[in-house]
């Protein structure tokens, strides 16, 4: 731990802050190399302060929400990351289900499905955080979170809270405003619509049936790895390009569903992302077509 770590760290020694602490026991890809400094801020307040405290020391700041949708390089990540998961918290107020960032899209469904609202049913097994999917406008199902966020509480790097409204966004397919600022997620408020229980209820059953019948969900992934490519199917390309089963180190392209890449074991971050490469090279090779990845690649190599 160098001197700007060990200053940091003192600072919160009240906190939940971890030194060196390896990536790989969060992402849901179960790799990645260590964080320097890894952070659980408990309140609003003390993640204001540790983004504050990080720019007096210079330290760069990473928010990696749930690690989901995201592949933390081999080498790790310098400076302090940030997991907001304490930030939690889910309240309804009429049609209005507000979320803080760190609360699961599963358990913010759940919230509206209890309070007989609809809106969120498409979201219903997607294993992110709110703000993440805030993020990356997530979506599923024919359904996109741009639809239903109404405003989003962000903190700045300069500490500043402000709110955005959706039209403030610049939400597009897998984007939002908060990438091109690298803005903070703090909490978004989903305006819904009344529903019957009962058919909120099925929806939601609906969509993760199909997810559970055609996604790997038994193995370590990173979700879905490519952006739909103009005009085709990711999977289908991959399938028809030959590439399901193709395997390097422990990473694998799922046998059953071609758009994911698995870990059958002991998979590295280069692992996957050779992959992805090997993938990228052969698709562009015989369909003429470039992938693009819609997985979060970040961190620095070994």
């Amino acid at each position: 731990m160098n001197r700007i770590d060990e200053n940091f760290y003192n600072l919160f020694a009240e906190s939940k802050v971890l030194i060196d602490e390896p990536l790989s026991k969060y992402t849901n890809t179960k790799t990645g190399g260590p964080a320097d400094l890894l952070a659980f801020p408990r309140q609003v307040d003390e993640l204001k302060r540790m983004i504050i405290e990080a720019k007096k020391l210079a330290l760069p700041v990473t928010v990696i929400g749930n690690a989901s949708n995201l592949i933390v390089r081999d080498g790790g990540i310098r400076g302090l990351v940030l997991i907001l998961v304490e930030l939690n918290k889910v309240s309804i107020v009429d049609k209005n289900v507000t979320a803080e960032a760190g609360a699961s899209l599963i358990d913010t469904t759940e919230a509206a499905y209890r309070a007989s609202l609809s809106g969120l049913e498409f979201a219903a097994g997607i294993p992110g955080s709110v703000g993440g999917a805030i993020f990356m406008n997530a979506g599923a199902y024919g359904g996109e979170i741009s639809e239903v966020a109404d405003s989003v509480t962000i903190l700045t790097r300069n500490g500043e809270i402000r709110v955005y409204q959706n039209g403030d966004l610049d939400f597009g397919y897998r984007h939002s405003r908060i990438q091109d600022e690298n803005d903070i997620v703090l909490s978004a408020n989903f305006k819904l619509q009344s529903g019957d229980k009962k058919d909120i209820r099925e929806k939601m059953d609906d969509f993760n049936f199909l997810r559970a019948s055609k996604q790997p969900l038994e193995y370590p992934s990173c979700g879905s790895v490519f952006k739909r490519p103009k005009g085709h199917f990711t999977g289908k390309l991959i399938h028809d390009a030959g590439l399901q089963g193709f395997r390097i180190g422990g990473a694998q392209v799922s046998l059953k569903h071609a758009g994911f890449i698995v870990n059958i074991g002991f998979a590295t971050a280069s692992d996957y992302l050779a992959v992805i490469k090997h993938i990228q090279k052969t698709i562009y090779a015989k369909f003429q077509v470039q992938l693009e990845t819609e997985v979060r690649i970040i961190g620095e190599n070994n």
